[in-house]
């Protein structure tokens, strides 16, 4: 394979270049940082990059960022990230466009060369590599920004009776309870959702919409 690598630790990087030289890959670039790699994979096409998370200059995400661009300009570009943190700031932009070709693996939970080489063969072949510790974070991250959460047992039930196709009236008959009520509810259901303003019709199916992927 032809292989870009992103690390901005001098040590880790030549570390990188030379296993993978002896193991007959080759190493077209081996950077630093974020925008050289972008620049890097753009003129070189590479089959796989292996990419640190946190690099210069403020060491949090810019990895991240860089793989996601090159995943914009190249869409499918295989990229491995290899890293200490789970970062899942742009991991989910990372993965949004569900074309594979993308890992995320810990360094310090990576056991064997063996297990390395063989999750990069499988991110360059158009596959998924996820370390559970990241899968879990990412998974836990999810549930914490999911505004379903935030509605309140009689609104879920709204929503429910809403995506079986029930106008507010029924919904009303359903529940026993006032016409006025029930829009009370929806309204509360379409902001907590982040739905504003728009045709009530167009609302509805995207609230509905959102509970059905919940």
């Amino acid at each position: 394979m032809r292989v870009a690598i992103a690390d901005d630790s001098v040590l880790l990087r030549e570390g990188l270049v030379r296993l993978l030289t002896e193991h007959g890959h080759q190493v077209v670039a081996a950077v630093g940082d974020g925008p050289a790699l972008v620049a890097a994979v753009s003129a070189l096409r590479p089959d796989v990059s292996i990419i640190d998370v946190r690099m210069p200059p403020s060491h949090t995400d810019e990895g991240l960022r860089a793989a996601v661009a090159i995943r914009r300009e190249l869409p499918g570009a295989p990229v491995l990230m290899l890293s200490q943190y789970v970062e899942v700031s742009y991991a989910d932009d990372l993965l949004a466009d569900r074309a594979g070709a993308v890992g995320y693996l810990l360094k310090d939970r990576v056991a064997a060369i063996a297990e390395f080489l063989d999750a990069l063969a499988r991110v360059a072949a158009g596959g998924t590599v996820l370390d559970p510790e990241v899968v879990g974070q990412l998974l836990a991250r999810r549930r914490r920004d999911d505004p379903l959460r935030t509605l309140t047992p009689r609104e879920h039930e709204v929503l429910g009776l809403m995506a079986q196709g029930r106008s507010n009236g029924a919904i009303a008959r359903q529940l026993v309870v006032t016409d006025g009520a029930v829009e009370k509810h929806v309204n509360n259901i379409f902001g907590k959702l982040r739905l504003p303003p728009d045709t009530e019709q167009h609302r509805r199916v995207l609230a509905v919409l959102a509970y059905l992927r919940g």
